[in-house]
């Protein structure tokens, strides 16, 4: 094996994340990678780069015999497809950043590495500067992957975290994170939670050798969440914070959602503010650890495609070891989860859905409650997502089904019912 390969780039993609690259490349030297050719969709627009780099045909990347590795930060998913797969039956190593391209055509992605034998490395889409891929590849074994959660979207967590703090309105706060450049013009893709769900379903392929689909996971963004819920949380010592979480159950099992969520203040996340990331990873011997980073931008993207670029040096492949050396783990949705539900009437609201309701406070101007539901009530029901309606999971959420005769009998006897 060659100690040190010499790289030669095909950029695709010269935005945020392609120009952070081609400077951090230029301030890097000792990495003895270069990019040969940058290819674009518009050729009119002005570039900080020589005019001679840049090309609007694909195939002067993808068929040059002497670049060895493409690295594709485009936001066409389609298109970004078509340059993997191509690339790689190539005979070149990718680098890729496209949360929704990889989410949406994860197996096929997977059968391309077995077909080809080539690299496809993407730390950068999940968590951007956080390494948290190429440590769950390595670090964890899946028997004692207990838990994994996560603030995985920096546009969410900064319109939460200025809701909370300076108490700013939804619609306020989704502004000032347009001006600032951390949400989209269109921002329904981070605020209604695609994007964290996206990012979601590559995670738990490392961490749980998982494969499926965005649309098989139960997930919502923060779009309904309103003052009072702040409010309501800010009594009860609480944080609010879109999550991603992947849990374990007694049946081996694994329940995964993306979800808003009370967070303790204790919680390692509630420290996650603004346009930050986190992820706590709980496991069997090690305990928790937090890893805690920027999760979007410029540099902090570039700089997880640098360190992706650096161990395509070594011929660095992700082993998939969670679902090719291992029994991979089945998704879930045979669970219980306790909520929070706020709303303006009680008729939207069907409480026969409901296992047990422990809180209700219905003279409030905007009423709620805490109840316990099945997960596959929620998965098939549209009724939380409309009429106004505001759900987000309590701090501790996940019920097994193991423990759920248990809990329900205590809770009636604490409503005095038995």
């Amino acid at each position: 094996m060659e100690a040190h390969k010499q790289l030669t780039i095909g950029l695709f993609g010269f935005g945020v994340v392609g120009e952070g690259l081609y400077k951090v490349l230029q301030q890097t030297p000792s990495l003895k990678a270069g990019i040969k050719k940058v290819c674009i969709k518009n050729p009119e627009k002005k570039r900080n780069a020589p005019a001679s780099l840049f090309t609007t045909n694909k195939n002067d990347l993808l068929n040059d015999p002497e670049i060895n590795v493409i690295v594709e930060v485009i936001d066409d998913s389609v298109a970004a497809f078509d340059i993997v797969q191509t690339a790689l039956k190539n005979g070149k190593s990718v680098v890729s950043a496209s949360k929704k391209m990889i989410a949406e055509n994860l197996q096929a992605i997977l059968t391309l590495q077995q077909e080809t034998g080539q690299s496809f490395l993407c730390e950068s889409a999940a968590c951007a500067s956080i390494p948290v891929i190429r440590n769950l590849e390595e670090y964890y074994d899946n028997d004692l992957l207990h838990s994994i959660k996560a603030i995985v979207n920096g546009s969410t967590n900064f319109i939460l975290t200025k809701m909370f703090e300076e108490k700013l309105s939804f619609s306020e706060a989704l502004l000032l994170a347009q001006q600032l450049g951390f949400a989209e013009s269109n921002p329904k893709l981070d605020v209604e939670g695609y994007d964290a769900v996206n990012k979601w379903t590559i995670l738990l392929n490392h961490a749980y050798g998982i494969v499926t689909h965005p649309d098989r996971i139960l997930f919502s963004g923060i779009q309904n969440i309103q003052g009072s819920d702040a409010a309501v949380a800010r009594e009860k010592s609480y944080d609010i914070k879109l999550i991603a979480q992947a849990k374990k159950l007694k049946n081996g099992k694994v329940a995964a959602f993306v979800l808003p969520q009370f967070v303790e203040l204790s919680d390692p996340l509630s420290f996650v503010k603004n346009e930050y990331n986190g992820v706590v990873i709980e496991s069997g011997f090690a305990d928790k650890q937090f890893f805690y980073g920027k999760g979007a931008g410029s540099f902090p993207t570039a700089s997880a495609v640098l360190s992706d670029i650096a161990a395509l040096r070594y011929n660095y492949k992700y082993e998939y070891k969670k679902l090719y050396h291992h029994k991979p783990h089945l998704l879930t949705n045979d669970y219980y989860l306790k909520v929070y539900l706020s709303f303006d009437d009680w008729k939207y609201i069907p409480r026969e859905e409901f296992e047990w309701i422990e809180e209700w406070h219905a003279q409030a101007e905007r009423k709620y409650l805490i109840g316990v539901l099945h997960c596959e009530k929620l998965v098939s029901a549209k009724w939380w997502k409309s009429n106004n309606t505001s759900l987000i999971l309590t701090p501790d959420p996940v019920i097994d089904n193991l423990d759920i005769i248990h809990l329900k009998k205590r809770s009636l006897e604490l409503a005095g019912v038995v």
